[in-house]
């Protein structure tokens, strides 16, 4: 079995034993200081790897896969089905026809970021000294989740300070804040937000999860949270001095729980958030086409084949991105069998237990064995992910031109089916 299939299916395995939700497994056995009389019995194993044989005969799933497919629900559908343990393709319905992907897109989006940046990048916000004597600047730096418990301990930290003035600059990422092509309803809707590299909770207003309307002012508002908390009286967008002294400074999470917490809720303004701090980490321009031009290319680079596709964003938001099934099945495929791209499996939600799949699987053999990223747009439905049986697939179905709901079924049947054979 390669390396990273055992991954993916200890995971669903464990989902299923103890109900936790994306998290990945990490043993290390530390030496442990004690008077040698004592011991301590080995636990028992919760599960166990899955082993699969190099030969199998999937003609038969192939054919109640193909049946499945031809589920009027489906309305125009592609996909394609592959056994990690082989890398066999073993079922496809036109995988090389670009299709509109929605969310699916996000799966694209991450794969370049653990490339470019990986596993572990965090992101460090800082406040620093401003020209203006008591003038403090956050020098935004691309983390559009500082929570409140952060803005607490920015402000402790600045404690004793003489400042009346906090400034927040936002240069570091382009001055292009929303997409041609978005829709500005979605603002207030709570899907999207103007794309600034500093917010608080992605710009929600009224909590810290789900689709809650997003503020039209995140990085300002920002600077007034901050400055209400130490007192200030007046805030603005200004420039950090180069060289400015930090008076105080916070760390994002890392990059693998930051995707995790993307891809569980389909957070569409961390998606573009994370493929700018790609493109500045790459020195690209930051404006929302250039990123997504780069995440294409930097998968370009790791030998994707991208015959075909083309995306305007790295959320999926934009109607006229084009993406193959091929290829998301692709990148799922590399994750499972590539520590690179491996944190990319815990990301994903599990059927009937976390994110956008938590209300789904309810009567199916899929729940808590398959994890898959969703995707939704009008008469646009997708999903992309693992499936464990006997053995591990990766999968990638997408259907356009179909009820939301009644295709969303039909994939979750149809992912199940691997689950069952």
């Amino acid at each position: 079995m390669k390396n990273g299939v055992w991954i993916a299916s200890a995971v669903g395995a464990l989902a299923v034993v103890v109900g936790v939700a994306g998290v990945g497994i990490n043993a290390q056995l530390n030496s442990l200081n004690h008077p040698p009389a004592f011991e301590v019995a080995a636990p028992e194993e919760i599960f166990q790897p899955v082993v699969a044989t190099a030969e199998a005969d999937f003609t038969a799933l192939n054919q109640q896969l193909t049946q499945a497919a031809a589920d009027p629900r489906l309305g125009r559908f592609v996909g394609q089905v592959r056994d990690t343990a082989t890398g066999e393709v073993i079922w496809s319905q036109n995988p090389d026809t670009p299709v509109r992907p929605a969310s699916a897109t996000k799966i694209l989006t991450a794969a370049a970021a653990l490339y470019e940046l990986g596993w572990d990048d965090t992101i460090h916000t800082d406040v620093v000294v401003g020209q203006t004597p008591g003038t403090a600047v956050i020098r935004a730096a691309g983390d559009v989740t500082l929570s409140t418990d952060q803005l607490d301990d920015l402000a402790a930290q600045l404690t004793g300070q003489d400042i009346d003035t906090v400034l927040v600059d936002t240069s570091i990422w382009s001055e292009e804040t929303f997409a041609p092509g978005w829709d500005p309803i979605d603002i207030d809707a709570g899907y999207i937000a103007p794309l600034e590299p500093v917010m608080i909770e992605g710009g929600r207003i009224g909590g810290s999860h789900g689709d809650l309307p997003r503020t039209h002012t995140p990085a300002l508002d920002v600077a007034k949270a901050l400055a209400e908390r130490i007192g200030a009286t007046d805030t603005g967008k200004g420039t950090a001095p180069a060289d400015a002294l930090v008076l105080a400074t916070t760390e994002s999470e890392n990059l693998e729980q930051r995707l995790r917490r993307m891809m569980e809720e389909s957070d569409n303004v961390m998606a573009e958030a994370i493929g700018r701090e790609t493109a500045q980490h790459r020195g690209a321009p930051t404006d929302t086409g250039s990123s997504a031009q780069l995440t294409m290319d930097i998968l370009k680079e790791h030998d994707f084949d991208l015959t075909g596709v083309s995306i305007v964003d790295n959320s999926g938001l934009s109607f006229d991105n084009l993406i193959t099934p091929s290829l998301l099945d692709d990148i799922l495929h590399a994750a499972a069998t590539d520590e690179t791209l491996r944190p990319l499996l815990n990301t994903l939600p599990i059927a009937g237990g976390n994110g956008t799949l938590v209300d789904r699987y309810d009567d199916l053999s899929g729940a808590g064995w398959v994890r898959a990223k969703t995707g939704t747009l009008t008469a646009t439905s997708a999903l992309a992910g693992t499936v464990t049986s006997d053995r591990v697939y990766t999968f990638a179905f997408v259907s356009n031109g179909s009820d939301i709901l009644q295709a969303r079924a039909a994939m979750d049947e149809m992912a199940s089916v691997l689950r069952e054979f």
